[in-house]
């Protein structure tokens, strides 16, 4: 059995606050549903090091946006 974690979630505003100034997030989905945290960053802030935070840590998917005239080339 795993100890009780206590920790606190942040508003929405503080998020998108986070996200504005380059920061990786974890958004959390509700433990009824799924159970599981995405990083969620901004795509024009990415860097090297956050990716292989990404990686290490999360070991899922990394997804990005691609607009659609970047797909006909």
């Amino acid at each position: 059995m795993l100890p009780e974690q206590n920790f606190n979630l942040n508003t929405i505003e503080e998020a998108i606050e986070d996200i504005k100034n380059g920061k990786i997030i974890i958004v959390v989905d509700d433990e009824d549903r799924e159970n599981e945290g995405d990083f969620v960053c901004a795509a024009e802030c990415i860097n090297p090091d956050m990716i292989n935070f990404m990686a290490t840590h999360g070991r899922g998917l990394i997804c990005t946006p691609i607009e659609e005239k970047e797909l006909m080339n």
